[in-house]
C-alpha cells in the first residue's frame, strides 16, 4: 500500500471511531429527572432511586444517562425545565418529590412516559384514571403522607400531653396541602387543641414562620408534607431547636438531621421503587398498566437526644412502638 492511501485509510477510521462512539451513546436511553429541590438535598434519594434502576438492570453512565432538570427551590421554574426534557425527547422523564412537579411533567407532554413520586393523592390531582389502572402516560408511587396528620398529633401529644396549641407549617402554593391542613385542623379539634396556620412558600418564608411560631407561643409544631420542606429540612429543625420547638415530620430525614420525630412511610423507599418502575419503562412496559404504588408500612422514628435537649420523657408506650431510635 502507497503512504497515501495508507494516510487516507488511518484519517477514514479516524473519523469513523468518534461517529461509531457517538452513535454508541445515543443509542443509550436518556431519562429526564425534574425535581422542585437542589440536587445536593436529595443525594440521598438520588442514591435510592439509581439502587432501583440498577435493580433493573439499568446503570448511568453504562447503558443509560439522565439529565438533571432541578429548579433549586423555584417552583415557578418548573414548567420551563419540564418542556426542555420533552425538546430534549427523553425515554422517560421523573418527577421526583412532590405534586406540583408531577403536575408540571403531566402538563408538558401527553406522550413521554413519566414516573412520579409525590405524597398526595394522584387520582385527586388529576394525574392519573385510578390508582390500579392509570390509563395514561403518568404512573409512580405515591406516600399519602400528607393524609397522616392526626395520626402524628396523637403521637407528639403523647411526648407534650399538656400542649393546648399547635403550629401547623405548610406551603399554600402546593394545590393539594389544603386537604392536609384540613386533616391537621380536625384532629387538633378532636384533641381539644388550638391550631395555628403557618404558610411558607420559599426559604425566607420558612423563616418568617418560625418567627410567628414564636410570638405566637405555640407549643408544638406539625410540618406539613412537602417538597420545599423536604429540601429545607435543616433550616426548618434548625429552627425547630433554637426554639426549642418539639416537632413532628413526615419523613425520618429530619430526624436524622436532629428533628425530635417523625410518622411516614419511607421516602428513600419510594424513590427506589421509582427507580424500578423506570426501568420497567424502559424495558417497554407501558405506564398505563403500571399501578401506582403505595406504602404498606409507615415507621415511627424518635431521637432521643433531641427529646432529652427539649426536657421530654419519652414514654414507654413510644419507646415500644418505634421503628427506630436515634441516639
Amino acid at each position: 500500500m502507497r503512504r497515501r492511501d495508507f494516510i487516507a485509510v488511518l484519517g477514514g477510521a479516524a473519523i469513523a471511531w468518534p461517529w461509531e462512539a457517538r452513535a454508541q451513546q445515543l443509542a443509550m436511553p436518556v431519562v429526564g429527572y425534574l425535581c422542585v429541590q437542589s440536587l445536593e438535598s436529595r443525594a440521598d434519594l438520588l442514591t435510592a432511586f439509581r439502587q432501583g434502576l440498577n435493580e433493573t438492570g439499568y446503570f448511568e453512565g453504562q447503558n443509560m444517562t439522565i439529565e438533571y432538570r432541578p429548579a433549586d427551590d423555584h417552583a415557578e421554574r418548573l414548567p420551563t425545565l419540564a418542556t426542555q426534557l420533552v425538546d430534549r425527547h427523553v425515554a422517560v422523564i421523573v418527577a421526583a418529590g412532590g405534586n406540583a412537579v408531577a403536575l408540571a411533567a403531566k402538563a408538558a407532554t401527553a406522550t413521554i412516559p413519566i414516573v412520579f413520586t409525590l405524597g398526595g393523592d394522584p387520582v385527586q390531582l388529576g394525574l392519573v384514571a385510578s390508582i390500579n389502572r392509570p390509563g395514561g402516560n403518568v404512573t409512580g408511587v405515591t406516600n399519602v403522607a400528607g393524609l397522616l396528620g392526626a395520626k402524628r398529633l396523637e403521637l407528639v401529644r403523647q411526648l407534650v400531653p399538656k400542649a393546648t396549641t399547635i403550629g401547623i407549617l405548610t406551603n399554600p402554593t402546593n394545590p393539594a396541602n389544603e386537604i392536609y391542613v384540613n386533616d391537621a385542623q380536625q384532629a387538633a379539634r378532636a384533641l381539644g387543641v388550638q391550631s395555628y396556620v403557618l404558610n411558607a412558600s420559599n426559604a425566607n418564608e420558612i423563616d418568617t414562620a418560625f418567627v410567628t411560631l414564636s410570638a405566637q407561643k405555640l407549643e408544638v409544631l406539625l410540618v406539613i408534607t412537602d417538597s420545599l420542606f423536604i429540601g429545607r429540612r435543616e433550616q426548618i429543625v434548625a429552627h425547630a431547636a433554637a426554639l426549642a420547638m418539639p416537632a413532628i415530620y413526615e419523613y425520618r430525614d429530619f430526624v436524622a438531621r436532629g428533628g425530635l420525630m417523625s410518622y411516614g412511610p419511607s421516602y428513600a423507599e419510594s424513590n427506589r421503587q421509582a427507580g424500578i418502575y423506570v426501568g420497567r419503562v424502559l424495558k417497554g412496559a407501558n405506564p398505563a398498566d403500571l399501578p401506582v404504588m403505595q406504602p404498606t408500612k409507615f415507621d415511627l422514628v424518635i431521637n432521643r437526644t433531641t427529646a432529652k435537649a427539649l426536657g421530654l420523657t419519652i414514654p414507654p408506650s413510644l419507646l415500644a412502638t418505634a421503628d427506630e431510635l436515634i441516639e
